[in-house]
């Protein structure tokens, strides 16, 4: 059976990326680890905060594709260790954030077990492109 879509409409051409999209944030983990802010700086920078105690630069990353922001942590296994109590799990992660085109992380720091991941939205051009229609022959014969 065919799925029906809110991007079925025969206006709204080349909208299939945007559908995916939304599958995609909507598949996205529900996990709640680790915690996060999403701060507005100004009206073009936002910046991404990340409660991330344990990790250290070298056991963090960040990448972008597709307009995917992943950000993950891996801590290495400390089999060396024996804990009597453990109460502080060491535990990977992987958190995914959606960008806008247009939006561009500009940098990352760690500070106090926070990482900041720091997104600026570029100034949009303004293109505007004229159209030239050609006389063509339209496969119709004139009588």
């Amino acid at each position: 059976m065919a799925r029906m879509s809110q991007f079925d409409s025969p206006f709204l051409l080349g909208f299939d990326q945007i559908e995916r999209l939304l599958d995609r944030v909507s598949r996205s983990s529900s996990d709640g680890y680790p915690p996060y802010n999403i701060e507005k700086v100004t009206e073009r920078e936002l910046r991404i905060t990340l409660a991330v105690a344990g990790f250290d630069a070298d056991t963090l990353s960040i990448t972008v594709e597709d307009n995917q922001l992943v950000i993950s942590g891996k801590q290495p296994d400390d089999s060396e260790c024996e804990y009597l109590h453990r109460g502080i799990a060491a535990r990977q992660f992987q958190r995914t954030f959606v960008l806008a085109d247009g939006i561009e992380v500009s940098g990352a720091e760690l500070d106090n077990g926070l990482l900041n991941v720091n997104l600026a939205r570029r100034e949009p051009e303004s293109v505007i492109r004229k159209i030239e229609i050609t006389h063509g022959s339209s496969g119709r014969r004139k009588k």
